[in-house]
């Protein structure tokens, strides 16, 4: 994989920064969270939108609150302990444990497969050998992809994933991962045949075809 976008940091966080908004807004709906983009915008900016519940609101202050933690800490080497940090942003007030690896069972929604329960140190070895990947962009999508599957968390698995790809991407001036809406049904198709084949060809060309965003600075 070559990189879309050659940025550099600086130009990559001006990008998020400047789209921030956008990029919540299309996670909460990869959620099941049908908010629309000036809801998003009016909880960003501290007004609640009495249409959805406390819940969802909290799940979109949450993903502000992560991103801002991502983007103040852009330079600290993505790690199993980084990884922790994020979830326990995206899950703040909204589920037990949030941050810790989880020790119970869970259910994926559309199959049957269910995730093991995750043990720390092969977590830690597998990161190591994703963090080889030379390709800044290939290293991002195999880092959030296989947290996505590997559902380390009790919840807020994507949206960790998601972020924890973007500190790679970022950081390297390679663009934004993000899910355009209308890609979000056949993604979300494609991550439940990952999750019950573990064969992330697919998904992840298609990430690097349709879901990453950014400019080409002169």
């Amino acid at each position: 994989m070559q990189a879309k976008y050659n940025m550099t940091t600086e130009q990559n966080i001006f990008v998020a920064k400047r789209n921030i908004v956008d990029y919540i807004w299309k996670s909460a709906n990869l959620e099941g969270i049908s908010v629309t983009y000036p809801e998003t915008d009016t909880i960003y900016n501290g007004i609640n939108v009495s249409r959805l519940n406390i819940d969802e609101i909290t799940a979109i202050n949450n993903l502000k609150h992560a991103w801002r933690f991502l983007i103040e800490n852009i330079d600290y080497p993505i790690d199993y302990n980084f990884i922790c940090r994020i979830n326990k942003y995206v899950g703040s007030n909204l589920y037990y444990n949030s941050g810790k690896i989880r020790n119970i069972p869970v259910k994926m929604g559309g199959t049957d497969w269910k995730p093991d329960i995750p043990i720390e140190s092969q977590i830690k070895e597998d990161l190591s050998d994703i963090l080889r990947i030379p390709c800044p962009t290939e290293k991002a999508i195999t880092l959030m992809l296989y947290l996505m599957r590997k559902q380390i968390f009790i919840d807020g698995n994507k949206r960790t994933a998601m972020l924890a790809g973007n500190q790679v991407m970022i950081s390297n001036g390679a663009g934004i991962i993000s899910v355009p809406i209308e890609e979000h049904e056949k993604f979300r198709d494609m991550l439940i045949s990952f999750y019950e084949t573990n064969d992330m060809t697919g998904i992840k060309y298609f990430t690097y075809e349709k879901c990453i965003d950014g400019l080409n600075f002169n």
